[in-house]
């Protein structure tokens, strides 16, 4: 992939990249994880006759115990934990649906062989979402910070997936470049 670029202007805007077949094939395959990471924590969640009567979704009112889930799925405060509780049952069955739609906007545009994608505004926006998603799933699962090296030791079994990471940058880095010339 050579970067986004964008084509068009204001409404009509798009944007172009082309992903060769294996570039198309990891996207997908993380893309996919992380969907059915969020979609085993909404199953998880234990019905509530309540919600079933009024159709009001609630969700779970404790953190993911599962790190990576935890940074996908933050406390919406730090400040009171009955508060956290009450948010996190409120709003995570829309987080998790939100995110998995941004997942399925990426996997429905996504050629399974490579080639060419073509993005309106609206699908960037959703994209960009989703990338954002894998980058911190990755990078949790990877323990990447700011004191990272570029690469880590060839005998470190992490120093193949931090080359995944660091594309995953480029790919949503050039998207936000070239998102932002619409602006």
């Amino acid at each position: 992939m050579n970067g986004w670029k964008r084509a068009g202007r204001g409404a009509r805007a798009r944007f172009v990249a082309s992903l060769e077949e294996q570039e198309s094939t990891v996207l997908r395959g993380l893309v996919t994880e992380v969907t059915q990471m969020l979609e085993g924590r909404a199953a998880d969640t234990p019905q509530d006759e309540l919600a079933e009567l009024t159709g009001m979704r609630t969700g779970p009112t404790s953190r993911p115990d599962d790190r990576v889930l935890a940074r996908l799925l933050p406390d919406f405060t730090s400040e009171d934990a009955d508060l956290a509780a009450g948010l996190r049952s409120l709003h995570e069955p829309e987080l998790i649906q939100a995110k998995k739609h941004a997942a399925d906007a990426v996997l429905s545009a996504l050629p399974p062989r490579g080639g060419r994608v073509e993005l309106t505004v609206e699908q960037a926006d959703e994209w960009l979402a989703a990338l954002n998603d894998v980058r911190l799933a990755l990078g949790t699962a990877l323990d990447v910070s700011e004191e990272t090296p570029e690469e880590f030791p060839d005998d470190d079994p992490r120093a193949p997936h931090l080359g995944v990471y660091h594309w995953l940058t480029f790919v949503q880095d050039s998207l936000v470049q070239a998102r932002m010339q619409v602006l």
